[in-house]
C-alpha cells in the first residue's frame, strides 16, 4: 500500500486497499468459519454414535460397580475410591481429606509458581546450580513429593492410580524429582516444574468447569489434533520429494526443515517468502504450478483447518436441548429477583426514619379534633369513586355494527336503553359481575368448540393431504380441549381399548404439559408480582420520604422548572406511522429518514453533532499545532464543554444526578459522562502551556482522548454494543487466565533455559564475548535482492560502528516479564519465524520444538478458543445460545420473513402480442444463462491489463463495447415486455439499468477521448458488471446476502470500532506523536498527525508488524534525546505507555471486535444456510405467497386493504392452503387477526405473512416464554372474539327474518282491511238478489274451493297472536325450527310473496268464521303483552339448543 502511496494518488490507493481488507479479510474469509461450523453442526448428528453424548462434570473419584444385595440381586452402586483404603492410621486419612490440607497444597502450588516466575539471568560466571531458586525447588519438589506418599499411604496405590487426576500428579512427582537432579536442572526435564501451575485450576469451580468444556470431551478435540499434526506430516513428505532437488533452496533438505516451512504457511506468518523463494528456485516454467500447490495448501489450512478448531470449540460450548429450556427458565426466574428489588441508590432511603407529606383540613367545626392526614390518603379517597365509574363504564359493551340501518337503530336503541338501566344504578352493580358473566359465556364457547371437536364431525369426509396451518390449528385445539378438561367417562362410553390406550397416552403426554404450563404462568405471576412490589416500594418510598425522587434533593417532584427541564430532555421527532383513530399503517416514502430522527431525543443530536464537531477539531491537532497554542482549535473545546454543562443540567434537573429513579448516574455511562465533562472542565481552566513527557499533564491531555466515547452513551445501540462487549466479561476473563497460564509456562520454562543465552555480538565474525569490543565497519544495502556491481577495490557503501554483546531488538528470555511479551507477540502470529530462528542458531535446533509447540497451542486452540467464546457470548447476548432447535428454526424464520418483499415482477401480458412474446423470452432459464455466460466473458477481458501503449488494449475494448450492446438490448427487451413501469419495481433491474447505461456514457467517451482514463472507466463498469451475477444462482445469492446482511448488521460495530480507533489516535498524538524513526516508523506509519495515526492503528488491526511498531515507540536513551520540559520537544518513546497503548488496542480490537463480526457472519450465514428439510416455511411456500399476493396487490404498493385477504388466503395451495370445508374457524380467526391488526386499515406484506408463520408452527415448541405467552393470549381472544361475532350475526339473522316476517303480516292486515272495507261497502248497499245471488255465490264456491290451500299458507305464515296459540307453535315448530344440515345450519327459507290484490281474499258469510274473527287472527296488535311473550317464548326456544348444535351454528354461520 506505500508504494501505491508513492506511485499513485493517496485517495485511490487508501480506498482500493481498505476495501480490499474489509471484504476479503473480515467478511468473505470469516464466511468459510460459518460453512465450516454449519456443515460441523450439521454432520454432527451423524458422529454421535462415535463421539458417544455429552456428559456432565462430574467427579474422577467417584465410580461405580455391581453389589450383591441381601436378596441376591445385583445392583450399581457408587463407590468413592477416596474412601480410606490404605495403611495409614485414622487421623492421617482424615487429614488427608480436610480442604485445609487441599488448600494448605494449592498454596504451596502457588508459592512455588511464584519463585519460578521471579528467576532471572544474573551472568554467565554464576553458578546457577547452588543458587537459591535450585534450593527452593528441592525443598518444594520434596514436599509435593510428600504429598504424593501420604496419600498412597492413606488411599492405596490402586486407589490412588484410579484417578485421573492423581496420575498427573504422580507424572509431575516423578518428573520434578529428575529434574532437581544437578545434571538433568535446566534441562528438558524443567517442562515437569512449570507444569505445577495447571494445579491452580482447582482453586476456581468456574475456571475448572470452563476447561472441562473445552477440553473434556477429549475425542472430538484429540482427533482434531491428530488430523492436523498427519496432514502436516504428508504434506511435508509430499513437499520433501518435490523439491529437495532444487539447488539454492535449503527449505526443503532435510524432513525437519519441510515440516518447519509447512508449518509456517500452517501459521500465515511470512508463508509468501516460503512460496516467494521456492518459485525463484524452480524456474519460470514449473512457478505457476508451485504456486497453486502453495496457495491451495494455505487456504485449506487457513480457512477450513482453523475454521474447525472453532467449530469443535463451539460444539463443546453448545448445551443439551432439555438443559437449553431448564436454563431458559431459570433465566426468567432470577431476571424476575432481579427486577424485585431497587437499585441501591434508591434502598438507601429506606434506612431513614419514614417522614410522610401530612396535610391539614380546615373549615370543620371546631368541637372536633381533626389530626393530619396524609395527601396520597385524601387523593386517593377522592378519585376513588370516579374511577370506579370510569372502569364500569369502560367495560360496558359497545353498539355492533351491521350492514341493515334497521339493525343499526336498533341496536344503538337497546344499548342506550342498557346504559340508562346501568347509570341509573352505577353504585349498586359490581364490575366483577360483568367479569363473571364473560367468563361463564367464555367457558360456554369452549365448551361448545371441545363438544365438535371431540364429537368427530369431520368423520366420513374424504381423507385429503392437510396444510401446515390446518395440521397445527387441530394441534392447538386438541391441546386446549384436552387442557381445559372434559368428562373423561362420558367420552371414553363405546370405544376400544384401542381407542382408551390412545387416550390414555394423549391424557398423559398433555399431562405434562399442564405441568409445563404452571411453570410458566408461575414465572409470569412471578414477573408481574415482582414489577408491582417494586413499584409499591418506589411508592412507599416516595410517600414516606420527601426528598425522594427530588433533584439534588431541592427542585420538587411537580416543580414547573422540572416539568420544563423533562420537556426539553425528552423531546423527540415522533412521525406516527399509524392512523391514530383507525390503527391503520401510512406508506412513508422517508420512514428510514424518520426512524433515524427518531432514534434519540433532540437533544442528543445536538450533543451527538456537538461531539462529531469537536471530534473533528481534535483532529487537527498534533504535536506542532496544539490547542494549547491554536485560538481557533480553542473555539470547539469551549464550545463543546458550554453545551455538556447545559445538557447535564437540563438531565440533572429533570432525573436527577444520582439518588432518583431516572438519575444521570444511574450506569457506566452516567460515570463516563461525568467523567469527560470533568476531564475536559479542568483542562480548560487549566490549559497547560508546556506538558513535559510521563507527567499529569500529558496524562490529563491523554484522559481528553477518550471524548469520542461519548457516541457510545447518546446512541442506544451503540450502548447495545457494549453490553455485548462487557456481558461476556467472565467467559473472556477465564479465557484469558487461560491463554495466561499457558503463557507462564512456557516463560518460566524459556527463562530457565534460553536466559543469557540468546545474546550475541553484532559483528558477525565476532563469537566470544571477550572479543567483543572495539568497533567495526557495517555495510548499508538499499535492498536484500539488489547486488550491486562494484569495481576491482572498491568497497561496499557502510559505516564504522562499535561492537556491542546484546539480546535481540525484539525479545529475550532473561527474565518472566520479558518471555511473556515475547510469548504474547508470538501468540499473535507475528515475529514468532525470527524468536525461532534466532533459538535454533544460537542454543539449538532440537529447542526449536519449544516455539513449535506454543505456537501450535496458541494459535490452534487459544485463538480459536477466543472466537468460539465471544461467538457464545454472541449468541447468549441476542438470546440464541439457551434456544433450541426448533426456536432457532422460528428465529431464522423471523429473520428470513423481515428480509423477504414482494416480487418485482409485473404480471404477463394478457394477449399473444409482441410484448408476451418478449416476455416468455426474456423470462426463459436459457436466456438468463446466456446473459450470465455472457457476463463472465466479459469479466475475462480484465485479465490483460488495459494499457493504452499496448496495442491489444484496442480488440480487448472493442469487445467489451459489443458486450455492451448485447446488454443495451437486454435492458430494452425487458423494458418493452415488463413496461417501463414494471421495469423499474425490481432493484435488480434498476442495477441492470444504470451500469448499462454507465457503459453506454463509457462507450461515447472512448470513442471521443480514448485515452487512460476511459479505459479505467471500462474497467470499472466491467466490475459492476459481474457483480450483476451474483443475484442470478440461489448459492452465490445466499453468500451475497449472508455479506450485506451482515455488513447492515454490523454498522453500528464498525462505527465502535472506528470510535475506539479514533480514541487511540488521539492518544497516540499525545504519546507518540514525536517519536524518531526507526524499523517500522516512517514517513507513512507515524504518528504526527490523528489521519496517520488512524492509517498506522487500521494496519495494527490488521496484525501487521504491529509488534514491530511497538518497539520502534519504546525507544529510551541513550538511543533518543529526552527533554524534560515539553513533551513535543523529544524524540523518546514511552516503555510503559506503548505496551498498555498496543498490547490493549491489539486485544480489543483483534481478539474482541473482530471476532464479533465473525459471530454476526455465522448468525446470518446460518439463517441463510438452513435447508428445505429444517425450514418451518420453506422458499417454495414463501415464493408461492410471493406470487398469490402479486395476483391481489394489483397496484404493487406493498399494502392491500383488509377485505382482500380472505381473497388472498383463498388462493394459497400448498402447504398454506386453507380449506373452508374443514377449517373453516381457521379462516374465521386468521381473517379477524388481521381485521384487529390495524382497525381495519389496510396491511401490509409482513403483516400476512407474519400471521401465516404464526399459524404454521407448533408455537409451544417454536416460541421462547414472553413470546409464547403474548401469542397463547391473542390467540385465546380472537377465539373468543370470533366466538361473539358468529353469535351476533346469527342473532342478527334471526332478527331480520323476525323483521321481515312482522313486515309481511302488516302488508297482509293492510290489504285484508282494504277487502273489509270493500266487502263493508257491497254489504251496505246490497245489488239486485234476483240477478245476482247465484252467480255471486256460484263465484264465492268456486274461488272458496281455489283458494282454500293458499288461505291456509297464509295464515301458517302470520306472526304468533293470542287468538292463534296453535299457529304460534306450528310457526316455532316448523318455520322458525332450525333445520340441521351435516356439518351446517339450514335457516328456514324466506315466505313466499302474497298477493296483496282485493280478490286473493275470499269471505264468505254463511261459514264457521265470521268477519270479527277473521279481523281478530289478522290483527296481531291486539295485545302487545301477549305479543311479547309470545316472541320471547320463540327466542328461548331458539337460544335453548344443544351444544353440539349451538358448537356447529357457532362454526359455520
Amino acid at each position: 500500500m506505500y508504494r501505491a502511496i508513492d506511485s499513485f494518488p493517496r485517495w485511490r490507493s487508501y480506498f482500493y486497499f481498505i476495501t480490499l481488507i474489509f471484504f476479503l479479510a473480515w467478511l468473505v474469509k470469516n464466511v468459510f468459519i460459518a460453512v465450516i461450523i454449519e456443515t460441523f453442526a450439521e454432520i454432527r448428528v451423524q458422529f454421535q454414535q462415535m463421539w458417544g453424548s455429552r456428559s456432565s462434570t462430574t467427579s474422577t473419584a467417584t465410580t461405580q460397580m455391581f453389589h450383591e444385595d441381601a436378596a441376591g440381586g445385583w445392583q450399581l452402586v457408587a463407590v468413592d475410591v477416596n474412601k480410606p483404603q490404605g495403611r495409614a492410621p485414622a487421623c492421617l486419612q482424615q487429614m488427608m481429606r480436610s480442604s485445609v490440607f487441599h488448600m494448605f497444597i494449592l498454596s504451596m502450588v502457588t508459592v512455588d509458581v511464584i519463585v519460578a516466575a521471579s528467576n532471572y539471568h544474573k551472568g554467565e560466571s554464576f553458578r546457577r546450580q547452588y543458587d537459591e531458586f535450585y534450593l527452593a525447588e528441592v525443598a518444594f519438589t520434596v514436599l509435593f513429593d510428600l504429598e504424593a506418599l501420604l496419600k498412597i499411604w492413606c488411599l492405596g496405590f490402586t486407589g490412588y492410580i484410579s484417578s485421573s487426576l492423581h496420575k498427573f500428579e504422580l507424572l509431575l512427582v516423578i518428573g520434578t524429582t529428575l529434574h532437581v537432579y544437578p545434571d538433568l536442572y535446566h534441562s528438558q526435564f524443567t517442562y515437569f516444574q512449570v507444569l505445577r501451575v495447571v494445579r491452580l485450576i482447582k482453586i476456581s469451580p468456574a475456571l475448572e468447569d470452563f476447561v472441562y468444556k473445552i477440553f473434556g470431551p477429549g475425542k472430538k478435540l484429540g482427533s482434531l489434533v491428530v488430523f492436523t499434526a498427519s496432514l502436516l506430516i504428508v504434506m511435508s513428505a509430499i513437499s520433501l520429494q518435490m523439491f529437495c532437488f532444487v539447488e539454492e533452496l535449503d527449505r526443503f533438505t532435510t524432513f525437519p526443515r519441510a515440516f518447519m516451512s509447512m508449518f509456517q504457511i500452517l501459521t500465515q506468518e511470512g508463508w509468501v517468502d516460503v512460496m516467494d523463494q521456492t518459485l525463484n528456485a524452480v524456474g519460470h516454467m514449473w512457478a505457476p504450478v508451485v504456486a497453486i500447490y502453495f496457495i491451495l495448501y494455505h487456504l485449506f489450512a487457513t480457512l477450513i483447518l482453523l475454521s474447525l478448531f472453532v467449530a469443535v470449540i463451539l460444539d463443546n460450548l453448545e448445551l443439551d436441548e432439555d438443559l437449553k429450556k431448564l436454563k431458559q427458565l431459570k433465566q426468567s426466574e432470577a431476571n424476575a429477583d432481579t427486577k424485585e428489588k431497587l437499585p441501591l441508590r434508591l434502598r438507601i432511603f429506606e434506612k431513614f426514619p419514614n417522614r410522610p407529606q401530612m396535610v391539614k383540613i380546615s373549615k370543620l367545626p371546631s368541637d372536633f379534633t381533626v389530626p393530619k392526614i396524609r395527601e396520597s390518603f385524601m387523593k386517593q379517597f377522592i378519585d376513588r369513586q370516579q374511577q370506579d365509574t370510569c372502569c364500569l363504564l369502560r367495560s360496558l359493551p359497545s353498539a355492533s355494527s351491521s350492514s341493515c340501518d334497521h339493525s343499526k337503530r336498533s341496536a344503538i336503541e337497546d344499548n342506550k336503553y342498557i346504559d340508562q338501566k346501568l347509570r341509573k344504578s352505577v353504585f349498586s352493580i359490581r364490575a366483577r359481575n360483568l367479569l363473571e358473566k364473560e367468563t361463564a359465556v367464555t367457558k360456554i364457547l369452549r365448551a361448545c368448540t371441545r363438544q365438535r371437536m371431540l364429537s368427530g364431525s369431520f368423520e366420513g369426509q374424504p381423507a385429503k393431504e392437510r396444510s401446515i396451518l390446518s395440521v397445527q390449528h387441530h394441534i392447538r385445539q386438541e391441546r386446549r380441549s384436552l387442557r381445559h378438561g372434559s368428562n373423561s367417562q362420558r367420552i371414553s362410553r363405546g370405544k376400544s381399548l384401542e381407542t382408551l390406550t390412545q387416550d390414555h397416552s394423549n391424557t398423559v403426554r398433555y399431562r405434562n404439559a399442564q405441568r409445563e404450563d404452571s411453570e410458566i404462568k408461575m414465572i409470569q405471576e412471578k414477573k408481574e408480582q415482582a414489577e408491582m412490589k417494586r413499584k409499591v416500594q418506589e411508592e412507599e418510598l416516595r410517600e414516606n420520604h420527601p426528598y425522594f425522587d427530588k433533584p439534588l434533593f431541592i427542585v420538587g417532584r411537580e416543580h414547573r422548572f422540572r416539568n420544563f427541564c423533562r420537556v426539553v430532555v425528552r423531546a423527540r421527532f415522533n412521525a406516527s406511522k399509524t392512523d391514530p383513530v383507525t390503527g391503520a399503517v401510512k406508506n412513508t416514502k422517508y420512514h428510514q429518514l424518520y426512524d433515524l430522527l427518531g432514534l434519540v431525543t433532540y437533544l442528543d443530536w445536538v450533543m451527538i453533532i456537538v461531539t462529531i464537531c469537536s471530534c473533528i477539531s481534535m483532529m487537527f491537532e498534533s504535536p506542532f499545532r496544539r490547542v494549547m497554542h491554536a485560538p481557533t482549535l480553542q473555539i470547539a473545546e469551549y464550545v463543546f464543554v458550554i453545551f455538556m454543562s447545559i445538557e447535564l443540567n437540563l438531565k440533572i434537573m429533570a432525573d436527577g444526578l444520582f439518588f432518583t429513579p431516572t438519575a444521570v448516574i444511574r450506569d457506566f455511562g452516567g460515570v463516563m459522562d461525568i467523567f469527560i465533562y470533568l476531564v475536559s472542565l479542568i483542562f480548560l481552566c487549566w490549559m497547560p502551556q508546556n506538558v513535559p513527557a510521563e507527567s499529569g499533564a500529558q496524562l490529563l491531555m491523554v484522559l481528553r482522548c477518550l471524548r469520542p466515547l461519548r457516541i457510545f452513551k447518546l446512541v442506544p445501540q451503540m450502548r447495545k454494543v457494549v453490553r455485548e462487549l462487557f456481558s461476556g466479561f467472565k467467559e473472556i476473563f477465564l479465557v484469558s487466565i487461560l491463554l495466561l497460564t499457558l503463557m507462564l509456562v512456557f516463560a518460566s520454562f524459556g527463562v530457565q533455559l534460553f536466559a543469557g543465552k540468546l545474546a550475541k555480538c553484532n559483528d558477525p565474525n565476532i563469537i566470544r564475548r571477550e572479543d567483543c569490543n572495539g568497533i567495526f565497519r557495517i555495510n548499508v544495502s538499499v535492498s536484500k535482492n539488489l547486488n550491486l556491481k562494484l569495481r576491482p577495490g572498491e568497497k561496499k557503501p557502510g559505516f564504522w560502528v562499535p561492537r556491542v554483546w546484546a539480546n535481540p531488538r525484539n525479545f529475550n528470555f532473561d527474565n518472566v516479564g520479558n518471555a511473556m511479551l515475547a510469548l504474547f507477540e508470538v501468540l499473535s502470529l507475528k515475529g514468532w519465524v525470527e524468536v525461532r530462528d534466532v533459538i535454533i542458531h544460537r542454543v539449538g535446533p532440537m529447542h526449536g520444538i519449544y516455539i513449535h509447540v506454543f505456537v501450535f497451542l496458541g494459535c490452534m486452540i487459544g485463538l480459536t478458543l477466543f472466537v468460539g467464546v465471544v461467538i457464545a457470548n454472541f449468541n447468549e447476548n441476542k438470546g440464541t445460545a439457551l434456544l433450541t432447535v426448533d426456536q432457532r428454526r422460528w428465529e431464522d424464520l423471523k429473520s428470513r420473513l423481515k428480509i423477504a418483499q414482494p416480487l418485482h415482477l409485473p404480471p404477463r401480458p394478457d394477449n399473444d402480442g409482441f410484448r408476451a412474446k418478449m416476455y416468455d423470452i426474456t423470462q426463459h432459464p436459457f436466456f438468463k444463462r446466456t446473459i450470465a455466460l455472457l457476463v463472465l466473458a466479459q469479466s475475462v477481458l480484465l485479465s490483460v491489463k488495459w494499457d493504452v501503449e499496448d496495442p491489444v488494449t484496442v480488440p480487448l475494448a472493442t469487445m467489451s463495447v459489443v458486450f455492451t450492446f448485447i446488454f443495451v438490448l437486454e435492458v430494452t427487451m425487458k423494458i418493452i415486455a415488463m413496461s417501463p413501469a414494471g421495469f423499474w419495481q425490481s432493484r435488480r433491474n434498476r442495477y441492470d439499468l444504470l451500469v448499462t447505461s454507465l457503459g453506454v456514457v463509457w462507450v461515447v467517451l472512448h470513442f471521443a477521448l480514448l485515452n487512460a482514463y476511459t479505459y479505467m472507466m471500462g474497467a470499472c463498469v466491467i466490475v459492476f458488471r459481474f457483480f450483476s451475477i451474483c443475484g442470478k444462482h440461489v448459492t452465490l445469492k445466499m453468500l451475497l446476502l449472508t455479506v450485506v446482511v451482515s455488513m447492515y448488521k454490523s454498522f453500528f460495530i464498525i462505527v465502535g470500532m472506528f470510535l475506539l480507533l479514533l480514541c487511540y489516535a488521539f492518544a497516540g498524538v499525545v504519546l507518540f506523536g514525536t517519536v524518531k524513526y526507526g524499523e517500522n516508523i516512517n514517513r507513512h506509519a507515524n504518528f504526527s498527525s490523528a489521519g496517520k495515526a488512524i492509517t498506522v492503528l487500521f494496519r495494527i488491526v490488521t496484525g501487521e508488524d504491529w509488534n514491530k511498531i511497538m518497539h520502534d515507540c519504546m525507544v529510551q536513551p541513550p538511543f533518543c534525546t529526552p527533554d524534560e520540559f515539553t513533551y513535543w520537544a523529544t524524540d523518546c518513546g514511552n516503555y510503559a505507555g506503548a505496551l498498555m497503548y498496543f498490547c490493549s488496542f491489539y486485544v480489543i480490537i483483534a481478539y474482541i471486535m473482530l471476532n464479533l463480526l465473525v459471530a454476526i457472519i455465522v448468525e446470518n450465514f446460518s439463517l441463510f444456510y438452513s435447508t428445505e428439510e429444517d425450514q418451518l416455511l420453506s422458499y417454495n411456500d414463501l415464493r408461492h405467497f410471493q406470487i398469490i399476493w402479486n395476483m391481489v396487490d394489483d397496484k404493487r404498493e406493498g399494502v392491500i386493504p383488509t377485505f382482500r385477504v380472505k381473497f388472498l388466503l383463498r388462493l394459497l395451495r400448498g402447504r398454506l392452503e386453507v380449506d373452508l370445508d374443514k377449517d373453516k374457524l381457521l379462516f374465521k380467526h386468521m381473517c379477524y387477526e388481521m381485521e384487529r391488526l390495524h382497525n381495519g386499515g389496510d396491511v401490509t406484506f409482513h403483516d400476512v405473512l407474519s400471521m401465516l408463520s404464526y399459524r404454521s408452527v407448533d408455537i409451544r415448541k417454536s416460541l421462547q416464554l414472553e413470546e409464547l405467552l403474548a401469542r397463547e393470549q391473542l390467540e385465546y381472544t380472537i377465539e373468543e372474539e370470533v366466538a361473539k361475532q358468529t353469535i351476533r350475526m346469527w342473532l342478527k339473522k334471526c332478527l331480520k327474518r323476525i323483521r321481515a316476517k312482522q313486515q309481511q303480516s302488516c302488508s297482509i292486515i293492510h290489504s285484508l282491511r282494504e277487502s273489509q272495507q270493500q266487502e263493508l261497502s257491497r254489504f251496505l248497499n246490497p245489488p239486485s238478489i234476483e240477478t245476482t245471488q247465484p252467480s255471486e255465490d256460484m263465484n264465492a264456491n268456486s274461488q272458496d274451493n281455489n283458494m282454500q290451500p293458499e288461505t291456509s299458507s297464509q295464515q301458517q305464515l302470520l306472526s304468533p297472536t293470542l287468538s292463534d296459540r296453535g299457529g304460534s307453535r306450528q310457526d316455532a315448530a316448523d318455520a322458525g325450527k332450525p333445520q340441521r344440515k351435516f356439518g351446517q345450519w339450514r335457516l328456514p327459507s324466506a315466505p313466499k310473496p302474497i298477493s296483496h290484490s282485493v280478490s286473493s281474499v275470499n269471505l264468505r258469510f254463511g261459514g264457521r268464521t265470521t268477519m270479527k274473527s277473521v279481523v281478530c287472527k289478522m290483527n296481531p296488535m291486539t295485545d302487545a303483552a301477549s305479543c311479547g311473550s309470545e316472541v320471547k317464548k320463540w327466542w328461548t326456544r331458539q337460544l335453548t339448543v344443544e351444544s353440539d348444535e349451538s358448537g356447529d351454528d357457532l362454526l359455520d354461520i
